[in-house]
């Protein structure tokens, strides 16, 4: 069983940064891909941005690209999202999720809320 911490949302104005921190427990961290997903009230949850086991390969959504980066670090057992020039469409609860491939997740955690006002 993983489970999944995030850290790090919380109420920020249009064009402000966060950053987001997710650690696992359970699992070997570097064996899995990981990534985050948000889900909006009233909206199905969507995917954001993924990356490899490596670090090598990254997959954004259109609507976050330039915009947010994902990070891993290994050594600490830690997967970052930077989120810079937030836009109040971005608001939205973001959960971390562990995987075996960039596209296929299979543990998601709790999530942290992100709220950007305008």
């Amino acid at each position: 069983q993983v489970q999944l911490v995030e850290s790090g949302g919380g109420l920020v104005q249009a064009g402000g940064s966060l950053r987001l921190s997710c650690v696992p427990s359970g699992r070997t961290f570097s064996s899995y891909a990981m990534g985050w997903f948000r889900q909006a009230p009233g909206k199905e949850r969507e995917f954001v941005t993924g990356i490899t086991m490596s670090g090598g390969s990254t997959f954004y959504t259109d609507s976050v690209k330039g915009r947010f980066t994902i990070s891993r670090d290994n050594a600490k057992n830690t997967v970052y999202l930077q989120m810079n020039s937030l836009k109040p469409e971005d608001t939205a609860v973001y959960l971390c999720a562990v995987g075996t491939s960039l596209f296929k997740y299979n543990y998601w955690g709790q999530g942290t809320q992100v709220t950007v006002s305008s």
